[in-house]
């Protein structure tokens, strides 16, 4: 594996951290009762109106809970299963389904809900990122290793 490659790597289980702290928060709003005031910026801005609304779960489990394994399963492939040779791949489509079921709740925030939440939008950012990361793992380790 390449130099580069491994960095890419590093960065990814960085922003997978990342992911799960932001998820970690959004999980602890949503089980929360009281109000939060950090992210309520009137109706437009509002992280308790997504996050309690029915589109914060799916059969049951909470969308801040399926981000945390989300985020997990990546964090795993990008540090302890690196080595694989199906992993490039394998994190390639994993961020790639956690960036369209990310892009699926936004768009429930903004046409749906009208409302917006910061977290989730930095959860967007983040998956986002890894995705085009992880593109670039793949397209780096099919390229052959280079130094």
């Amino acid at each position: 594996m390449s130099a580069a490659v491994r960095k890419l790597f590093l960065i990814v289980a960085i922003l997978a951290i990342a992911g799960m702290a932001v998820s970690s928060l959004s999980l602890y709003h949503h089980y929360q009762k009281s109000k939060t005031s950090y992210c309520d910026f009137r109706e437009s801005f509002n992280c308790d109106m997504v996050n309690r609304s029915e589109y914060s779960a799916v059969m049951g489990i909470p969308v801040a809970g399926i981000g945390i394994a989300g985020y997990l399963i990546i964090f795993l492939l990008a540090t302890i299963y690196r080595d694989r040779q199906e992993t490039a791949l394998v994190l390639f489509l994993g961020a790639l389904a956690g960036l369209g079921f990310a892009l699926y709740l936004t768009y429930i925030e903004g046409y749906v809900l009208h409302a917006w939440c910061i977290l989730c939008l930095s959860s967007l950012a983040v998956i986002f990122t890894t995705t085009l990361l992880s593109a670039l793992v793949l397209l780096k380790s099919r390229s052959g290793p280079r130094e």
